[in-house]
């Protein structure tokens, strides 16, 4: 039995998690072995976790930024004192905003599954368009 003629090959996991393979080549009598590295072992289960936290994340960031200094916090602020019942004031305008949310989420999922991606960013970018254009247009007018 000649062992140069039979292939050998190894694999080897290292702590960055990259897979190794090693393989026999068989040049001239001298067996040399190559390293090749491979693809790391991903399962969808972990993709899908980071997409969701990356998702949830950056939901998170954008909303809270936008609505930092907006009327809609400056009048729970103003109700807030007035009422003396911030509990209250903080549980409807939560209820509030967890509705208007709902409301987009639903409209959002109604319109990807009619409309494709595109005619979305286009649509939304023309409202924002037109909504700049009329604060702009007040602005001028009530100067």
């Amino acid at each position: 039995m000649n062992l140069d003629s039979v292939p050998v090959t190894f694999s080897v996991t290292s702590e960055t998690e990259h897979q190794l393979e090693i393989k026999d080549c068989n040049e001239s009598n001298l067996t040399t072995a190559i390293i090749e590295p491979l693809q790391p072992v991903v399962t969808d289960s972990q993709k899908k976790q980071e997409s969701v936290l990356a998702i949830f994340a950056t939901t998170f960031i954008t909303i809270f930024l936008a609505e930092i200094g907006d009327k809609t916090q400056l009048s729970t602020l103003l109700m807030s004192a007035e009422s003396h019942a911030p509990w209250v004031v903080f549980l409807g305008s939560g209820a509030a905003l967890i509705t208007t949310s709902l409301l987009g989420v639903l409209l959002g999922g109604w319109m990807a599954n009619r409309l494709s991606p595109k005619t979305v960013e286009k649509s939304a970018g023309m409202m924002l368009l037109f909504i700049s254009l009329m604060l702009f247009w007040d602005v001028i007018h009530n100067s």
